[in-house]
């Protein structure tokens, strides 16, 4: 699922997630040695601008796979969509 980038009501690209699980959950993929604030971070920002409840981060890049359950804190109940 993409979603448009405005500045200044001008549309200057798209963003993407990795995977859209049921229109109600993002799933985030990396595969990094050590997970960062900016990867969190990341996640954080695409619950925010897809207006989703919940994500899940995934590191497949470490010895052992590591996951994170995010919440959004600033999530709005709107009407499902289809």
């Amino acid at each position: 699922m993409e979603i448009p980038i405005f500045y200044k009501n001008k549309h200057v690209g798209t963003r993407r997630v990795d995977f859209f699980v049921g229109n109600e959950i993002i799933v985030e993929i990396k595969a990094v040695i050590i997970m960062n604030e900016i990867h969190l971070a990341q996640s954080l920002n695409y619950l925010e601008a897809y207006n989703i409840k919940t994500g899940l981060l995934i590191n497949f890049g470490s010895k052992s796979l590591s996951f994170k359950r995010l919440f959004n804190k600033k999530f709005k109940n709107l009407p499902k969509r289809q």
